[in-house]
């Protein structure tokens, strides 16, 4: 493999990591407070939350790249322009995970069982109690399985970091943009070890966490 496939690996390893660790941060009250609290506005919000979805990669790209771009609202701000940087292909990945991250939060704490909750605070457990002892113990295989969604989904953002990040090698050029570049190179050979290796990756993120969520049901059969 050339070193080029591993900067751009590394690269966006350090993006997908710290964008699942943000995600973590806001997605967790967030798929709370939209699945438990009824405030006005909700369904806009949902909606808002749920948009990149059904909207396409390069369109949620474009107004990303407006607004974090030298003369956009946030470089207007804080004076700093994120386009066709780290920090930028950063703020773009966890807005392109959210929707996945946030389903799968918000499954994870409707499937709780409100009548423990209910008790806990009858009993006069403080809120940082009933998290650490009751919901974050029920719930965790979802997150967790949420937060791996986030990472892997962000190795494979491809429409989004192109047009917020371009495809700078060594500073913006993530593992998807590199691919690309390949195929449109005419490297085949190297676009097909560079695709197995993320082939490879890919599933063993999704085996660890099947087998993580077995394992913590067979754990909690035996405890019940």
């Amino acid at each position: 493999m050339a070193p080029e496939f591993w900067t751009a690996l590394a690269l966006s390893l350090r993006v997908a990591l710290l964008s699942s660790l943000l995600l973590l941060l806001l997605g967790i009250p967030l798929a709370w407070l939209l699945a438990f609290r009824p405030f006005p506005g909700k369904p806009l919000v949902e909606a808002v939350v749920l948009l990149p979805l059904v909207l396409p990669p390069t369109v949620l790209g474009f107004y990303l790249l407006l607004f974090l771009g030298p003369e956009g609202v946030w470089t207007r701000l804080t004076g700093l322009s994120w386009a066709f940087r780290f920090e930028g292909l950063v703020l773009a990945s966890v807005l392109f995970s959210l929707p996945f991250v946030f389903t799968a939060y918000r499954e994870a704490f409707l499937s709780l069982d409100r009548n423990l909750l209910e008790v806990a605070r009858t009993l006069g457990a403080p809120w940082w109690r009933v998290w650490g002892q009751i919901i974050l113990p029920l719930v965790w295989p979802g997150l967790l399985s949420g937060t791996l969604l986030g990472f892997a989904h962000t190795l494979g953002e491809f429409g989004v970091v192109l047009m917020v990040g371009g495809s700078i090698p060594g500073k913006t050029q993530m593992v998807s943009i590199y691919l690309y570049d390949l195929v449109q190179a005419l490297r085949f050979a190297e676009a097909e070890e560079a695709s197995w290796v993320l082939l490879g990756l890919s599933l063993a993120i999704l085996v660890s966490v099947r087998t993580l969520e077995r394992r913590w049901r067979a754990w909690r059969s035996t405890t019940g």
